[in-house]
């Protein structure tokens, strides 16, 4: 049984639990917020019997195993390896850190302390993330990777009457890139290796913040066309292209339809049936893995979250974003 801490009281965390609640060995114990009011009303609605209103407190409580980190990017960093030198084990929502300095502290921090920390990005343990991993010797040599994820968030109407929520505030660390973008990179990385270059464009808010933007990655034989916005909704499928065929996917950070059309006339449906909370694939990979001893996820692994994290923070650099705390240093 891994006993889980969790530090956020979104939306996100209530997805998490109860996408826990379906799997054996998990049990959440102990939740995490600013405030007293918010952590006891986490409490009582998911029948959670230790609350906290201090990182450090939670860190030392004897009543957890593990912590989940769902709290604005910004936070992530320091939350995290506080945790982690208590001896507690770290899931960490995507982005794991703003920078790349801080993900490299994070993944120091976690080999010091001898424990695990995974970064949650759900998509690459989808039963159609893995379809489409298995099928892409199919359509040959990949040449082009168009990747589309556009959500037009539920607090964009606010912002356009002035009123800024995290989502659009520099200071915690939000953005299309960094809250949208991220999922596409990922993807990116993970099928095709680290890019030789990388090209962001950027539209940027009167908060500083992105409100949608592209990327264009060169890798050694292929490009990849990353389009993502926070501020526009999309249908647009995304699409790997081979030289003996493409695969289709709706959805791509969800693992949506998967289809492959080849040239010789080839299409086939790929699509798997999933679990319709998606968290449970990732939370089942932490929980399997602490449960072993293990200190790293092999499909999420530290190298891979250093080598997005790399990306992320000079698309940043190209198009001017800079996070509050940026600001001080």
């Amino acid at each position: 049984m891994i006993r889980f801490g969790v530090i956020g009281t979104n939306f996100i965390t209530d997805s998490f639990i109860e996408a826990g609640k379906k799997l054996a060995n998990f049990k959440v114990t102990a939740v995490y917020s600013r405030t007293s009011e918010r952590a006891l009303t986490f409490a009582e609605k998911h029948s959670i019997d230790n609350t906290f209103t201090d990182i450090s407190e939670m860190a030392s409580s004897k009543e957890i195993d593990a912590v989940y980190v769902a709290s604005p990017n910004s936070l992530h960093c320091s939350q995290a390896i506080e945790i982690m030198k208590a001896g507690k084990h770290v899931l960490c929502e995507k982005a794991m850190g703003t920078t790349s300095k801080e993900v490299e502290k994070i993944i120091k921090t976690a080999q010091e302390n001898n424990v695990l920390l995974m970064e949650a990005m759900k998509t690459t343990f989808l039963p159609n993330f893995k379809v489409i991993e298995e099928n892409i010797p199919r359509i040959g040599k990949v040449r082009k990777f168009y990747g589309n994820y556009c959500q037009y968030s539920s607090r964009y109407d606010k912002f356009k009457k002035g009123e800024i929520l995290n989502a659009f505030n520099p200071k915690f660390g939000g953005g299309a890139l960094m809250d949208i973008g991220v999922y596409l990179v990922y993807v990116d990385l993970k099928l095709f290796g680290k890019p030789e270059e990388v090209k962001c464009i950027s539209n940027i808010l009167s908060s500083g913040i992105d409100g949608e933007g592209s990327l264009l990655l060169k890798h050694k034989t292929s490009t990849s066309v990353l389009s993502y916005s926070k501020i526009t909704d999309s249908d647009a499928p995304s699409e790997i292209q081979g030289e003996l065929g493409n695969i289709i996917i709706d959805d791509i950070s969800r693992g949506g339809s998967v289809k492959l059309v080849l040239r010789d006339g080839t299409i086939e449906n790929l699509t798997l049936d999933q679990e319709e909370n998606l968290l449970c694939y990732e939370i089942d990979e932490f929980i399997s893995l602490a449960m072993k001893g293990k200190k790293e996820s092999k499909r999420n692994s530290h190298r891979l979250a250093q080598k997005v994290a790399n990306v992320l923070e000079e698309a940043r650099e190209q198009s001017g974003i800079i996070f509050g705390q940026e600001l001080h240093e």
